[in-house]
């Protein structure tokens, strides 16, 4: 989701509700102590309170493999008091990798523990420091190595992506490896990996054990999906009439006339701060991954594959607006 899920999008997508908190895209740390405008214009949430404006906590991501540095940095952070530091312990990206950042320092469990030792150091007590990790680089062999060593340094929370960095995102997620780990620390594990629907959510947590879920891809395919997870572990309500074709609970908890004015918002954003050139790509980005779920994102991403012109797109966009919702794909109107 590199250059689609930023700021603007989770705005987006934490206005939806059921999200509890955020972490940002990493911060790249490497040989230098960046000022604070850096930190900003990653999380421009800093500015106000490290929350959405839905309300919803955003946790700045930190990523590098110099210890000291990595501190230094993590000092400079917490004066803007965010909503705790999160350490990046899981990209697979190559370019990074090559730098020594991310899933690569797997092999390195005792330089892992440095770091986490050295930034939770370096913060305030009231100031959660946490890491995400994947369950290894090339295989998992020093998956409890690595777990022990985040856990002992002094780590708030561990959130574990279910695959190594070999696995890249393949499918399946081995979630029995996360509750190997949630067995052998002491500090709250959160579970991440192939999380596409509430009935995943629910066969994760029965695996894992762990009651706390991570969603990437799958809220950004299906932002009612937080939702839809939250409304599955309630107490069942009146139920509602709708279609076959949304059988698909996240997609029913958000139906596509309530994605309309999010893709509408989500385009003005755009337009407001992006390069012109680029505009385009980052709007069909996003319909790319909302075509799984709505079958209307995929009429939608093939009337715009060709369309480069901002001006034609806000041009759709209005258009699309004004359309009525089909009886087919809306949620059958609740009696009185």
């Amino acid at each position: 989701m590199e250059g689609l899920l930023d700021h603007g999008l989770r705005d987006i997508l934490t206005r939806v509700g059921g999200v509890d908190r955020c972490v940002s895209e990493f911060i790249r740390i490497t040989d230098q102590l960046l000022p604070s405008r850096s930190f900003v214009r990653v999380v421009p949430e800093l500015k106000h309170g490290s929350r959405t404006p839905a309300g919803v906590p955003v946790r700045p991501q930190l990523l590098g493999s110099d210890p000291v540095c990595l501190a230094e940095n993590a000092a400079r952070l917490a004066e803007l008091a965010p909503a705790g530091i999160d350490l990046n312990f899981g990209c697979p990206a190559k370019t990074v990798n090559r730098h020594r950042g991310g899933a690569v320092l797997l092999d390195e469990p005792e330089l892992i523990h440095a770091i986490v030792a050295a930034v939770r150091r370096a913060v305030p007590a009231p100031i959660a420091v946490s890491a995400k990790m994947r369950l290894g680089n090339a295989d998992d062999a020093r998956l409890l190595d690595c777990a022990h060593a985040i856990d002992s340094a002094g780590a708030s929370e561990l959130a574990v992506h279910a695959r190594t960095k070999a696995h890249g995102y393949r499918p399946p997620a081995y979630w029995e490896s996360i509750a190997a780990v949630r067995e052998a620390v002491r500090l709250p594990v959160i579970a991440n990996g192939e999380i596409w629907s509430a009935d995943d959510a629910e066969r994760c947590r029965q695996v894992t054990g762990c009651s706390t879920l991570m969603l990437g891809r799958g809220m950004v395919r299906r932002p009612g999906l937080a939702l839809a997870i939250r409304a599955a572990g309630q107490p069942a309500a009146a139920p509602r009439e709708m279609t076959a074709s949304y059988s698909d609970a996240a997609v029913a908890a958000l139906p596509w006339r309530r994605v309309v004015p999010l893709l509408a918002d989500f385009w003005a954003d755009v337009c407001g701060r992006v390069e012109r050139r680029h505009r385009a790509g980052r709007l069909k980005q996003w319909l790319n991954y909302l075509r799984v779920a709505y079958p209307e994102a995929q009429q939608a991403f093939d009337a715009l594959r060709a369309v480069n012109d901002p001006d034609a797109i806000s041009a759709w966009v209005l258009r699309i607006q004004e359309l009525p919702a089909p009886a087919s794909t809306a949620l059958q109107p609740e009696k009185a």
